[in-house]
């Protein structure tokens, strides 16, 4: 193996390209406006979600552990094996240092507490997203700038990176890794850059472990094609990665040490193996259900989605078009055969759909007719397209406004912002004059931003799977009553309704004799010889909470 000559010049070299060339200062202008996005009125609603509880609850029994039980999550006491604590953690010390500020806050902590560093992390991937780009397409500025634009604009990124979970930060940890890898394609990794993609896999261990294997096959695919791979074939590269690899798989292996064969099921039976074979609820399309997601989600970049597949298809011997091919395939290999399917499994795949969604952008402003791509005559056909779109939605909202649909009139302010920034900016893009398709491109996605600003601010933005009834009253209701012995009229548990009553109610259905019994149905379970003896001690709105003395019963 020929000795490695490091070159400490090429990362300096890189920085300046960056600072000389990249639009960097754009990219921090998306950034700002990615955190206003994710930021406001991100604690205006309950936590409802059925897992974004679940990471609350693990991440506050985190903040009240102590010594070597900080770094084995756990929930409601006992061990928690879905997924590894690394955002855990994060959210743990957030609530450690507001309890520090502020000693008198509330517990359990209040929402935009727990959604705050989730939030934060998942707007990472508009800058990087774009400087992926600018790594993909040297030079093309417009290119950069609209693939950060398009990821700053797409409903699922912006809405689901402000819950409490994963996904959202992993999307932006898997932009790093990619970035760090392509930078070293075609030369050597400087020794940062090695360290770097150690650390991000670390980090994406510690997130979701099993998804690191095909996020980082996505990338290294179409490096072995590139015949890329061959500048890691050194001692000091491999060995710095290993070096950051090196906290992420140590957890793993003091989990398995502190939990034997317990550990194991993370990877296996409630992680890889459990989506892999088993369908879980929400299921019933199957693959259907990632491409569903792609198609209500992507708009209005969905329309030049199909030209940017074409044209990578057309470009695949070059760098960017490479990518996108392989990026794609890799991850819809390893999403669309899942059994289980749920609606945030597809979210890694926005990342490869706004790479692909950018150069076919920029195309609308340029119109460079010496290149040749294919379907340019379609492209041009898009704008026209989003004008009928838009047309459709200021109709939807002034309907809506009018009244004459009363059910949709919440949604107009947000209909009529979108559709008249899509109008406009379509207009404009027809226009012969740069200048104008330049402000056109703007107004599509003003237009856009606008209108999820005014999501954000109203009561639409988190909804969920058949998870529809409000959990803060029934919580309040429960206020006061400490009992192991509290169930819930229900089949399955509410881990949101946990989380504000402090404590565990199960399905009543799992308990034998309940001492306290929430329900919406007093009547009808008052009428079953079981529970003829209880008492309807307290109600509020929809709720009842019956008493049942043991004598009783």
């Amino acid at each position: 193996m020929p000795a490695f000559k490091p070159r400490p010049s090429h990362f300096q070299t890189l920085q300046n390209q960056f600072k000389t060339e990249a639009p960097l200062l754009g990219l921090l202008i998306l950034w700002v406006l990615a955190c206003c996005l994710a930021l406001i009125g991100l604690g205006s609603l309950a936590i409802r979600d059925f897992d974004e509880a679940i990471v609350a609850r693990v991440a506050y029994e985190l903040s009240q552990a102590n010594g070597i039980d900080q770094f084995l999550p756990t929930l409601w006491g006992s061990q928690y094996l879905n997924k590894p604590p690394g955002l855990h953690w994060l959210i743990a010390s957030t609530i450690n240092l507001v309890e520090q500020i502020n000693p008198s806050s509330s517990s359990p902590p209040n929402e935009f507490v727990i959604r705050f560093i989730p939030a934060l992390i998942s707007t990472l991937v508009v800058p990087i997203g774009g400087l992926l780009q600018w790594q993909l397409r040297p030079n093309d500025r417009n290119a950069c700038l609209a693939t950060a634009g398009i990821l700053l604009t797409i409903l699922p990124i912006a809405r689901h990176g402000r819950l409490a979970m994963l996904d959202g930060p992993f999307l932006s940890l898997m932009a790093m890794l990619w970035l760090l890898i392509l930078v070293s394609e075609f030369k050597r990794p400087n020794r940062l850059q090695a360290l770097g993609i150690g650390l991000v896999c670390s980090a994406m261990l510690l997130l979701k472990a099993p998804l690191l294997i095909p996020a980082a096959l996505a990338a290294i695919c179409p490096i072995i094609f590139g015949r890329g791979l061959k500048t890691w074939l050194h001692i000091e590269p491999l060995s710095l990665l290993s070096l950051g690899l090196l906290p992420g798989v140590s957890w793993h292996f003091f989990h398995y040490l502190r939990r034997g064969g317990d550990a194991l099921w993370l990877w296996g039976g409630d992680g890889a193996a459990r989506v892999l074979f088993q369908a879980g609820e929400g299921s019933d399309l199957g693959w259907k259900v990632p491409l569903i997601e792609m198609m209500e989600g992507g708009w209005p970049w969905l329309l030049i989605w199909p030209i940017g597949i074409l044209w990578a298809w057309h470009s695949r011997n070059e760098l960017w078009g490479r990518w996108v091919i392989g990026t794609h395939a890799i991850l819809a290999l390893a999403i669309m055969p899942l059994k289980t399917q749920l609606p945030w499994y597809s979210h890694p795949l926005w990342l490869p759909f706004a790479l692909a969604c950018g150069p076919p952008l920029t195309w609308l402003i340029n119109r460079d007719s010496t290149k040749k791509f294919p379907g340019k005559k379609l492209l041009k056909k898009i704008p026209l397209l989003l004008i009928f779109i838009s047309i459709t939605l200021i109709i939807f909202a002034l309907l809506g406004a009018s009244g004459l649909v009363g059910n949709i009139r919440p949604y107009s302010t947000i209909a009529l912002t979108t559709g008249v920034g899509w109008g406009v900016g379509s207009w404009l893009i027809r226009k012969k004059s740069k200048t104008k398709r330049i402000q056109g491109i703007i107004s599509i996605f003003l237009g856009s931003l606008a209108g999820l600003f005014l999501l954000m601010m109203s009561s639409f933005w988190l909804w969920e799977l058949n998870e529809s009834w409000a959990v803060k009253p029934a919580a309040e209701l429960i206020g006061g009553v400490t009992s192991e012995q509290i169930a819930i009229d229900e089949k399955e548990d509410r881990p949101s309704l946990n989380w504000y009553a402090n404590q565990q109610i199960r399905p009543l259905q799992n308990l034998a004799n309940p001492k306290w019994i929430l329900t919406r149905n007093p009547e009808l379970l008052l009428d079953k010889p079981l529970h003829q003896n209880c008492l309807v001690s307290k109600q509020k709105k929809e709720w009842s909470l019956l008493f049942c003395e043991s004598e009783r019963r």
